[in-house]
């Protein structure tokens, strides 16, 4: 008689060989609904969940709210018997498969904030049924999938590995790249048991991802968090690195190329106003916080941190220096924006740099409007902002300040008619070498 582990394993591994199983995904956001997507081309049923119900509207009108979606693809799903939009949880009940997909914020504190994690695994745990498979893809600390999700599952009588299997797999979606999307970045996955891992493996391959395999759940949500503290600690260096060309005169923009010749050794990052998005600012906290609590203090981390979170106080005395070279004062100053994403080309402020620079620059009196094809509104300092024409008027205001380089931006006709820029993304010389010539513009 095979155990009920084996079984459940068996059963599992077979279903998904067959296209069987029911996916669904809690949280249609950038990371959850791109998934989403892959599963139902893959030949799934899907379930798409969200406590948003002006989401699911959204969706069951044929609309995307996610950039890397196409509302092609919406509308295919649609018009298919595989497919179902919902903010009932009952309906969770129906899945073989269910993946977490939810935010992990941080409170003001910079401590983490599980929230959503938690009421997620509230959700599944009253409707949890035996043979189900549970993945959390949210970016967390150490330890979260068997100190949080598996005591609240096992606390309603059925257990791991005899009636359901849990797992992690950490998202690793870049929103806007182009070249690396959900179809061919590589999938880490750590289950809680040996057999967790293998069937929830099995699912990603059968998705025609590659998967890496980790012992455990720890190490897949370590991974992740390594991931993005490499790309932390490395942009602190650089924009250390920028303040030191600064004041040794040298432009640290010709260093980075030159330096990226070498073929080995070397890695480019690039300065900038600030780090933004949903994990590179706050994945790192989630390791800070768990290490304290253990008695470990990561210094090299916080010192990043404290580097990256001092660019928008930077751009502003930047802002200030390079006003004052044209005999102008920030203080009543005309400033335009150029961009208040979190990076190129993406319909994505969370975490900008912008939330910063913005209002630093209304407090020291500057009359502040933004130009961003991506951003329609955008909060600073109390008030609601709406993106402007960028036309000869916006471009003649006192300094124009590039805050993100979106390609689609005329940067020729910035060059020609702006009096005065910062550009702290080195957008115009990249695009315009003859730029570098232009006593108007300014860098980092």
């Amino acid at each position: 008689m095979p155990s009920e582990a084996n079984a459940i394993v068996k059963q599992l591994q077979q279903a998904i060989q067959d296209r069987q199983p029911r996916i669904a995904v809690m949280g249609l956001g950038y990371v959850g609904l791109p998934l989403l997507a892959s599963c139902f081309k893959a030949g799934y049923a899907v379930l798409g969940f969200d406590v948003s119900q002006e989401r699911i509207q959204t969706l069951q009108a044929g609309q995307s709210p996610v950039q890397d979606v196409a509302a092609s693809q919406i509308q295919a799903m649609n018009q298919s018997e595989r497919a179902e939009w919902t903010s009932n949880p009952e309906t969770l009940a129906t899945a073989d498969i269910i993946l977490i997909c939810v935010p992990t914020p941080l409170h003001k504190s910079k401590e983490p904030d599980l929230s959503f994690i938690v009421q997620a695994t509230e959700t599944l745990a009253r409707t949890l049924r035996p043979g189900q498979l549970i993945i959390l893809e949210s970016t967390t600390y150490p330890g979260t999938t068997d100190e949080v999700l598996l005591p609240a599952f096992e606390a309603t009588g059925l257990q791991l590995d005899q009636h359901f299997l849990l797992a992690f797999s950490p998202e690793r979606i870049d929103p806007g790249n182009p070249t690396y999307r959900v179809e061919n970045i590589p999938k880490v996955v750590g289950g809680i048991s040996a057999e967790c891992g293998a069937v929830a493996s099995a699912f990603y391959q059968s998705l025609g991802l590659s998967v890496h395999t980790v012992s455990s759940a720890r190490v897949a949500e370590t991974a992740k968090i390594l991931e993005n503290t490499f790309r932390s600690v490395n942009i602190a260096l650089v924009n250390e690195f920028a303040g030191i060309c600064r004041a040794l005169e040298i432009d640290v923009w010709e260093v980075i190329e030159a330096a990226a010749t070498k073929p080995f050794g070397f890695m480019k990052f690039l300065p900038g106003p600030g780090i933004g998005g949903h994990c590179i600012p706050l994945d790192p906290h989630y390791l800070i916080w768990k290490a304290r609590l253990h008695g470990f203090e990561p210094r090299f981390m916080g010192l990043a941190d404290q580097i990256n979170s001092q660019m928008p106080v930077w751009v502003v005395q930047r802002t200030t220096d390079v006003l004052n070279l044209a005999r102008k004062a920030l203080n009543g100053a005309r400033i335009g924006v150029l961009g208040v994403a979190y990076k190129a080309n993406i319909d994505d402020a969370r975490e900008s740099p912008a939330h910063a620079i913005l209002p630093l620059l209304m407090q020291k009196g500057a009359q502040v409007s933004y130009h961003d094809p991506y951003i329609p509104r955008f909060e600073a300092g109390g008030q609601v902002l709406k993106s402007q024409p960028c036309d000869s008027d916006f471009l003649a205001q006192d300094l124009l300040l590039i805050l993100t380089d979106h390609q689609q931006l005329d940067y020729a006709r910035i060059l020609a008619e702006a009096p005065l820029i910062l550009d702290t993304r080195n957008a115009l010389v990249s695009r315009l070498p003859e730029a570098r010539l232009s006593e108007r513009l300014h860098g980092l």
